[in-house]
């Protein structure tokens, strides 16, 4: 049949079901889209194909953060999300933090499957493997955008799915807030002088190590005791979160100034972990679902902790809280130990090594568009940044994984530039699926 005959012939079926509730009106499909579809013999098989299973899989989830501490936003977004667009395939129970398990038993609970699933920070797992320190926020280097366009498109996110992974999880990159504040003290500091002998509520291994090289002394602090420990003099100053968390949490009660810019977490992402079992037994189109409600998620809480980072800022300053700026010394000293830590850790730790050479791979590649950029773009550039990455490449050689590193970087490249989206009815696997 001529193509001219095949459309007249498709016109002529949709005119015969004209005054009823057709599949065109169901779809909300012109009349003149469904005639092409036909004479394509295309009839929406993506939708065809979604079929529910006969129960949904039913998930318990809980949030690492008590109701005081508001980084529950991105995580009850995000099970309310994959609720919504999943229905009928997963039902997820959300609980509050502390319902179960609290943010450092969180890794154990969830892999040992008594939780299905539970939001992370993945400094927190450091002890287990250094690698962990990078997934979340490396001090001074990466910023927000960087992280999402690193985890979405240059290979971050398949190559932290090989960490979690062997301990059992799949992990989801699914909130990055605005920088963190910084420093929250009862003393100005803006020069390494000031840091000599201050006891500061600092996370992260880097992080303490970084004011241990700077002359201060770093103290774990449980978010919970923060506020207990300024009030009664225990810390000196503490580090917590975004503005609007800071605030939630009283920190404008007891300190006087902010310490900035906070270099500390200048891009802090958190994540869903998943019990590898329980995510493996789950239909592929939720598989689908969640990893693009990870993806949406973080688009919301960027912008939701970018806009409450701005009005709470001026919240802590209309109730006398100081802001005082380092100066340039003590900037170029983080750089410095940062990077020294970097590169020593690498040596010590493949793992690390292969997520580290990832991140400084994208830098490069993205520096001579910044540099032409400036300065209406985001991030920066400094002069160590291409023999670092050098440095890298060739501590991922002796290692013997750069080019497994290299592959993971080139095969996400690839998928995202041929944008072939997964369809129902074949094994999902990561999205786009082909190259």
């Amino acid at each position: 049949m001529s193509l001219h005959k095949t459309i007249k012939s498709a016109a002529h079926g949709v005119k015969a079901l004209a005054g009823k509730k057709t599949l065109a009106a169901a779809l909300g499909v012109s009349v003149l889209g469904t005639a092409a579809l036909l004479a394509t013999g295309v009839a929406n098989p993506v939708h065809a194909q979604i079929e529910k299973p006969e129960k949904a899989a039913k998930l318990v989830f809980e949030t690492s953060w008590p109701n005081s501490i508001t980084l529950w936003r991105p995580d009850k977004y995000y099970v309310d999300l994959v609720n919504t667009l999943a229905n009928g395939h997963v039902e997820i129970q959300y609980n509050d933090g502390g319902t179960f398990s609290s943010s450092v038993q969180m890794f154990d609970d969830v892999q040992s499957g008594a939780l299905d699933m539970g939001s992370d920070w993945p400094s927190y797992w450091e002890g287990r493997n250094t690698a962990f320190s990078l997934t979340t926020s490396v001090p001074i280097i990466f910023t927000p955008g960087d992280y999402m366009t690193w985890y979405w498109q240059r290979g971050g996110y398949e190559l932290v799915n090989e960490l979690y992974a062997k301990y059992g999880l799949k992990w989801f990159p699914h909130s990055v807030t605005s920088p963190e504040s910084g420093q929250r003290t009862n003393k100005p500091v803006r020069t390494l002088d000031d840091y000599e002998g201050l006891r500061l509520r600092q996370c992260g291994r880097n992080q303490s190590r970084l004011l241990d090289g700077m002359g201060a002394s770093a103290v774990f602090t449980p978010g919970g005791e923060v506020y207990a420990a300024l009030d009664r003099g225990v810390l000196d100053g503490a580090e917590f979160s975004v503005p609007e968390v800071d605030w939630s949490m009283g920190l404008g009660e007891v300190t006087k100034y902010l310490v900035n810019p906070g270099w500390h977490q200048p891009g802090p992402i958190s994540g869903i972990m998943i019990n590898k079992d329980a995510y493996d037994n789950l239909d592929d189109y939720t598989k689908f679902v969640m990893k693009q409600a990870a993806q949406s998620t973080m688009l919301w809480s960027y912008t939701y902790f970018e806009r409450t980072s701005g009005e709470y800022t001026k919240t802590f300053q209309e109730n006398g809280t100081e802001i005082t700026r380092l100066d340039d010394e003590v900037l170029d000293r983080v750089l410095t130990l940062v990077e020294e830590q970097i590169l020593a850790d690498a040596k010590e730790n493949p793992d690390h090594a292969k997520i580290a050479f990832s991140m400084y791979d994208y830098l490069v590649s993205v520096k001579d568009w910044r540099q032409y950029q400036a300065p209406f773009t985001h991030g920066w550039v400094w002069d160590s940044l291409e023999d670092t990455h050098a440095q890298l490449a060739q501590i991922t050689k002796d290692h013997g994984v750069y080019d497994e590193t290299m592959a993971v970087i080139n095969d996400a490249r690839e998928r995202n530039s041929a944008q072939v989206f997964w369809t129902p009815g074949n094994t999902y696997e990561n999205n786009p699926v082909a190259k």
